[in-house]
């Protein structure tokens, strides 16, 4: 396996992509506001239910939306201007952070609120992803793709250490921030209406931070999308489902990345470790859900001057194995920074596929298509976190935390070999750009 750093004949550099860079913006601020939201939501919803099954559901209501809508999403990808759209998808999780925060301040937070506003971040999501991925390749040259891709993900990698961490300290600050507000002193206890102000303050700030991204998205130069059809068929909504059947490769790298994430994923049982297990507060669990992307950046960073070359499919794999292994790492796991490490660990080796898959897919998609392919391949991401995110919670009401994050690691290593054996194409895949 092969690393080159060759420049000699590389086209101009990302930094002077502007529209690539007014991108980057977008998701640093998007994403980081997405996370700082996941922390608030997921210690308010555990602090108010203390329930696996609870925390599971949040994944649920997330993915159910997503399902319904991403294929759909996809299509208008394809037929319109894929700014609006995304700016359109970070304006409804604006709304969402208007609604928490509102709700938090004025002690009308509950489950079923937080359940509902966990179906119009799906709804969003389900838009975000299809016009974030297809609007990316157009505003680079082929030949700095994988690069592009690398250097985003690392950016929206720094994005996800900085939310979460930030998002938790955040929330910690709550009983000041009511007693600075004259709300420490109600029928309430004093916890609870810290608890409530400390959400609320992270849910500002997302608001803040969205408004941002929004901003960035409407300042990329439009380009018209490749085609219009005269009208909408059921044919153009399953093409992208048709297109990735025929070519295993993608097939193989989208669905392997599904069932590794969708078993292997601890995600959603972070409040459940850090409160329950590692005995720490809502700022421990912010640098928990950070600690995958600490991982993450190092490879990206690596990935975006160091491209991989040679044995791509090699990479994949192996990295998804790295994967289940930092996963079983994590779920035996009984103090704070010895986790922090394992999921560190989990976040670089995922970032190693992240980058390989993406880049295979947008590398085999012609333009025309990949709104349609990207909304597929979003539909299969959200499954892997918001449906592993249920799966977590539901195998953890049966067999606890440790004994379903365990399950889901070896499970992943199970995946691993056998999709080596249902896509021996993808395995022996060298290169990423054929012919280069």
């Amino acid at each position: 396996m092969q690393l080159s750093d060759d420049t000699s004949t590389a086209p101009p550099r990302l930094r002077g992509q502007h529209d690539y860079l007014r991108l980057l913006v977008a998701r640093v601020t998007g994403g980081g506001a997405n996370q700082m939201l996941m922390v608030a939501l997921g210690w308010q919803m555990y602090d108010l239910t203390s329930s696996a099954w609870q925390l599971g559901l949040v994944g649920l209501a997330q993915f159910v939306p997503a399902l319904l809508l991403t294929l759909p999403a996809g299509h208008l990808v394809d037929r319109h201007d894929r700014r609006l759209l995304l700016a359109g998808s970070l304006g409804l999780q604006l709304t969402v952070a208007v609604c928490l925060a509102l709700a938090s301040v004025l002690g009308a937070i509950g489950g079923g609120l937080i359940l509902a506003m966990s179906v119009l971040l799906g709804m969003a999501r389900a838009l975000q992803m299809p016009a974030q991925q297809a609007l990316l390749p157009t505003l680079v040259p082929p030949l700095l793709l994988a690069r592009a891709v690398a250097a985003s993900s690392s950016c929206m990698q720094a994005s996800v250490i900085a939310g979460p961490a930030l998002g938790g300290a955040l929330y910690a600050l709550g009983p000041r921030v009511a007693a600075l507000a004259g709300r420490a002193a109600t029928g309430a206890s004093d916890a609870a209406i810290g608890a409530q102000w400390g959400a609320a303050v992270v849910y500002a700030v997302s608001l803040a931070l969205l408004v941002a991204a929004i901003w960035a998205t409407l300042a990329i130069r439009h380009r018209p999308a490749p085609r219009r059809h005269a009208a909408p068929s059921l044919a153009d909504f399953t093409a992208g489902i048709h297109f990735i059947r025929q070519r295993p490769v993608v097939l193989g790298a989208i669905s392997l990345d599904l069932f590794a994430v969708l078993l292997g994923g601890a995600t959603a049982l972070l409040p459940i470790f850090a409160r329950d297990i590692l005995h720490t507060g809502p700022e421990g669990l912010g640098l928990l859900r950070s600690a995958p992307a600490l991982g993450a950046v190092v490879v990206g960073l690596t990935l975006a001057r160091m491209p991989i070359h040679r044995h791509a499919g090699r990479w994949l794999f192996g990295a998804v194995a790295v994967y289940g292994v930092a996963t079983i790492g994590f779920a035996f796991s009984t103090t704070f920074w010895l986790a922090f490490a394992a999921l560190a660990v989990s976040g670089a080796a995922d970032m190693f596929s992240v980058v390989i898959r993406q880049s295979l897919v947008q590398l085999e998609t012609p333009d025309e298509m990949r709104g349609r392919v990207g909304a597929v391949n979003s539909l299969f991401i959200g499954a892997s976190n918001q449906l592993g995110e249920f799966e977590s919670g539901a195998t953890a009401a049966l067999l606890g935390p440790v004994g379903s994050v365990l399950l889901g690691g070896v499970g992943t290593l199970v995946v691993v070999l056998a999709w080596m054996r249902l896509f021996p194409t993808l395995a022996r895949r060298d290169r990423l750009v054929p012919g280069h």
